[in-house]
């Protein structure tokens, strides 16, 4: 007996070892690849948020989502001074402009806005919509600031920057992404369904088309069986994010569908290219306008379902990844963070579990 527990204790002893030699191994290896794993940051807070998109200023991080009621504040807002614990702190504006009452009735709030920061001042742009119609807008609000502590915090309604209508548009107004290249070449990305994600270049003095350059660009599409029917019931693709990294120009969409819950089956998926108005490729060289895409995230399984429409924010040499996901059982929505490697020239980032 005395012989078997001391072969027992000597073979877990052994076992014990070899683990933590590979351990070290795999901590050396990494190490010298420079290679990480992402992690989920642990979050805290006020986490209901659905289509998030961050800015920072000063030592305070500002998240926009979609949300909020017309007439009691549309567009809310988290702050946080560590991106990990979230307080609600609001709503961008509080109502919908007057146009926008005009141009599309039947919008009650604001849906998946943008900050961006260019020619000295943030840039807010929203969506107004109505759920599974192209019947859509995309507005802008303007502000010197984020702090509405500061005198000189006002959100200054800039009016319509793109109108999509079912009679002429193949294209649908919603889920605005500014892309920036440089101090005078601002991109102004979007799309849901129908025709698929669209750019356009913006005068970086008005936040709005140039007069003088009236190119759309189709970044990214998918094949529809039945195009005529809305919602269409193929094609589904929104929710841009562009990404500039070592020479290429990164696209995240978000495939299939959200906004139902547990049988959402939201994904993320990203192309690059070269030239920021494309041709977008996945990993395989298949291109986004054929519905290629080399996945990124999705939740199929396990506590969470339909992982999508994210944002990226890149601070001080690390890339964050952020998203909202369905639990499996129970209702809203839910922020997650991960951080994002790159291996290969490609985006990784954790998975939810």
């Amino acid at each position: 007996m005395k012989r078997q527990m001391s072969t027992w204790l000597l073979g877990s002893m052994a076992l014990f070892a070899a683990v933590l030699c590979f351990r070290a191994a795999e901590s050396s290896w990494a190490w010298a690849t420079g290679r990480q794993d992402p992690v989920l940051l642990p979050l805290e807070g006020d986490l209901n948020v659905h289509d998030p998109v961050i800015a920072k200023e000063g030592d305070t991080y500002y998240l926009f989502c979609t949300g909020g009621r017309a007439g009691e504040g549309i567009i809310p807002v988290r702050t946080s001074k560590d991106m990990r614990k979230w307080t609600f702190a609001g709503y961008a504006l509080k109502d919908l402009p007057e146009w926008a009452k005009k141009e599309v009735p039947k919008a009650r709030n604001a849906w998946a806005p943008d900050i961006s920061y260019f020619n000295g001042k943030f840039h807010l742009y929203y969506s107004i919509s109505s759920f599974g119609v192209n019947d859509s807008a995309i507005g802008l609000a303007t502000n010197k600031t984020l702090n509405p502590a500061s005198p000189d915090y006002q959100w200054v309604d800039e009016g319509m920057v793109v109108r999509s209508r079912p009679e002429s548009t193949d294209w649908n107004a919603i889920d605005p992404n500014i892309a920036i290249e440089d101090e005078n070449n601002v991109w102004l990305a979007w799309g849901s369904f129908w025709g698929g994600i669209q750019l356009h270049r913006i005068d970086p003095r008005t936040g709005k088309f140039p007069a003088e350059d009236t190119r759309f660009y189709t970044l990214c599409s998918r094949e529809r069986l039945k195009p005529h029917v809305t919602p269409p019931v193929e094609g589904a693709v929104e929710a841009p994010f562009l990404v500039r990294r070592n020479g290429y120009w990164y696209l995240f969409v978000s495939y299939d569908f959200c906004c139902r819950g547990p049988k959402s089956d939201y994904k993320v998926v990203v192309g690059r290219s070269k030239s920021i108005t494309g041709p977008y490729l996945d990993r395989n060289g298949k291109p986004l306008l054929e519905g290629g895409g080399t996945l990124v995230i999705e939740a199929a399984t396990g506590k969470w379902r339909g992982a999508g429409h994210n944002a990226v924010y890149q601070e001080n040499g690390v890339d964050y990844f952020l998203f909202h996901s369905y639990p499996a059982e129970g209702k809203g929505s839910q922020l997650f963070i991960s951080t994002m490697v790159w291996e290969d020239g490609w985006p990784r980032v954790a998975r939810l579990p």
